[in-house]
């Protein structure tokens, strides 16, 4: 009698995966880690200053602000470009 699952396998044009043969071409190592926050919440003590000095005085004088915040984010797992 013929195994069914590899006979299947076989007609299919795939050979039968031995175990822990998984493809490993589609395995990815050691991903990113995805931010736990959504980056609205993330970070609110830098986003308070930063949004308050820019109320007060303009974004051109709140660098320090801006960037201290794009750095909590960054630390948060955030990609975020710097727009300069």
């Amino acid at each position: 009698m013929r195994d069914v699952t590899n006979a299947s396998a076989t007609a299919l044009g795939n050979s039968p995966a031995t175990d822990g043969d998984f493809g490993s071409s589609n395995v990815v190592s050691n991903p990113a880690p995805l931010p736990k926050k959504k980056i609205c919440c993330a970070c609110p003590s830098t986003k308070r200053l930063r949004d308050e000095c820019i109320v007060m005085h303009g974004e051109d004088a709140c660098k320090k602000w801006i960037n201290a915040h794009k750095e909590c984010l960054r630390s948060e797992g955030f990609k975020v470009e710097d727009s300069d």
